[in-house]
């Protein structure tokens, strides 16, 4: 289900009833009393006049929902867009059940729906978490660390990334992760972007030889590297897929009671 096609769908539908009011059917009512007035003597008893009056209950509706649902589409399309976590691809950064809140205009503006650009405000950065439609599946959105810019090299071999023949910087800080057993935890620095990543020391992980990012599309990674499914199985992000930068957890719910102890901005 395209949530976005039926917030554009709703806010449609509600404008079209609300304006085809204003314009075409509230002045049916008003001729309609004004007749009912000119063929009695006096004035309508309240009942009547209330009666000729009324709106009809989509008219009702829409008059009252037009208005919240354009403001939210405007702000989930444009400003702020609210995700949640669903895999553990992106461990240490996010987890499981964290709630994120995506910039929808770092990247530029794009329409809903058709995710068609119709502003450029910036380009993504090694470093920043991104969340984008899957290029396999549309319909799905990922959410991945951008680790290849246009025209970057790229290789990953025993653990080790390597961006346009030089390796990545990183340092051990957790030789067994308390949250995740017989992972090494690491400090690595993509940029000016320091984060940390999780490498399995008993699981060789995959090997990918060096390819060169295509003009206008990304190379994304998770923080998770041994259990990602990223860019070294299925290719480049194309610029058109992508939804915005994620820049803040807002709150956290494993299915119990929701958690605001781990709200922080991210990097």
């Amino acid at each position: 289900m395209d949530f976005s096609l039926l917030l554009v769908l709703a806010v449609a539908i509600t404008g079209i009833v609300w304006l085809l009011d204003i314009v075409w059917w509230r002045r049916a009512r008003r001729a309609r009393l004004a007749t009912a007035e000119s063929q009695v003597d006096g004035e309508l008893d309240a009942a009547t006049r209330g009666k000729l009056a009324k709106e009809p209950w989509p008219v009702d509706y829409a008059r009252s929902f037009f208005p919240v649902l354009l403001i939210v589409l405007v702000l989930r399309s444009f400003v702020v867009e609210p995700f949640q976590i669903p895999s553990g691809s992106m461990r240490p950064t996010l987890k499981v059940g964290d709630f994120i809140l995506v910039n929808k205009f770092t990247y530029g503006l794009r329409l809903p729906v058709i995710n068609t650009e119709i502003l450029d405000l910036g380009e993504p950065e090694r470093g920043d978490i991104m969340v984008f439609r899957f290029p396999d599946d549309p319909s799905v959105n990922f959410i991945k660390r951008v680790v290849g810019l246009p025209g970057d090299r790229i290789r990953y071999e025993d653990k080790q990334l390597y961006v346009n023949g030089q390796p990545v910087a990183k340092s051990v800080t957790d030789d067994d992760a308390d949250d995740a057993p017989g992972e090494r935890q690491f400090e690595e620095r993509l940029g000016d972007v320091a984060h940390a990543i999780y490498n399995n020391p008993q699981d060789p992980g995959p090997q990918m030889r060096e390819v060169v990012v295509p003009d206008g599309q990304y190379f994304m990674m998770g923080d998770n590297r041994d259990h990602s499914n990223d860019s070294r199985y299925w290719g480049f992000v194309p610029e058109e897929n992508i939804v915005g930068e994620a820049f803040a957890v807002w709150m956290h719910w494993d299915g119990g009671l929701p958690s605001f102890s781990s709200v922080r901005l991210l990097e």
